[in-house]
């Protein structure tokens, strides 16, 4: 009985003087008190959500469990209303993709096939090129010409192309599809008249490659704010509004070779890529019956 109250006794006295040396050693927190780091945020919590998440690899699948395969090619038109994000004036993706491709986060090749690398000194080459500009002294009045290195436009860039394959998997028994590729177009136009002349790619980011730097990057949420949605999750839930201009064919001919002498040769692409839409869509379905 003596020994349990002396053990009682002896861890009274032990919390006691714990919590004395806490509150000595706790500052008192009040309103008007001053962070000592000076850092201040932008919101009312830290985020780490994004950054601290991970990305699941894909799970592997045997060649002999894919039944039925198609590439189908997309382009994603950022003056659309679902896909302003693409042109957050804050950090449009294509100055994302430089960015990674500058740190080294991501690998950009040439082809749409992923065969050719691209050097950091063509990758230099891309996003910025040399201009001339004229000056004018206004008090002698003589012209000068100065080479200047002009950086490019995140507004000028305004479609992507996304390389995808659907396939079937006989394991998990549905259609499914993986990316490939993305890249960013550029058009180019008549200098004198301002016509269209071509596009083409800037260059091709290898998507698997990069899901786990997507997956740190934040997209904007026009649903709330404070979910951390990221580049990662919009192109694997597909939230991005696209429309096909060309799928796997023997003579390789993108929709709009097809009606090179339609009288309305865009609203005839739209139905076309409608029309392959539905045709992957009812792929799957058909094979069921009710």
């Amino acid at each position: 009985m003596k020994n349990s109250k002396l053990k009682f006794l002896y861890t009274f006295l032990f919390v006691a003087l714990s919590l004395g040396a806490f509150a000595q050693e706790a500052e008192v927190i009040t309103e008007s008190t001053e962070p000592d780091d000076e850092k201040y945020l932008d919101g009312i919590v830290q985020k780490t959500l994004t950054v601290e998440s991970r990305v699941l690899p894909w799970e592997p699948i045997r060649e002999a469990d894919v039944a039925w395969e198609k590439r189908i090619w997309r382009v994603i038109d950022t003056r659309e209303k679902m896909n302003l994000a693409f042109r957050y004036p804050e950090k449009p993706f294509v100055m994302l993709l430089k960015d990674l491709a500058e740190n080294g986060d991501l690998v950009v090749f040439r082809d749409e096939k992923f065969s050719e690398k691209l050097d950091a000194e063509a990758l230099q080459n891309i996003f910025s090129r040399p201009d001339t500009i004229t000056r004018l002294d206004y008090e002698t009045y003589e012209q000068t010409i100065e080479i200047v290195t002009v950086d490019i436009n995140p507004e000028d860039i305004n479609r992507f192309r996304v390389k995808e394959i659907w396939f079937f998997d006989e394991e998990v028994s549905r259609l499914r599809v993986r990316i490939l590729g993305i890249a960013p177009i550029k058009e180019t136009y008549d200098e004198i008249t301002g016509e269209f002349k071509y596009e083409e790619p800037l260059f091709w980011v290898y998507y698997p490659a990069v899901r786990e730097a997507f997956n740190k990057n934040r997209v904007f949420n026009d649903a709330n704010d404070a979910a951390p949605t990221t580049w990662y999750d919009l192109f694997e839930s597909r939230n991005f509004s696209s429309y096909i201009y060309k799928m796997s064919n023997v003579n390789d001919m993108r929709v709009k070779d097809y009606f090179e002498t339609s009288a309305n040769p865009g609203i005839d692409m739209l139905l076309e890529s409608q029309r392959i839409k539905d045709e992957l869509f009812n792929f799957e379905h058909d094979l069921w019956a009710y």
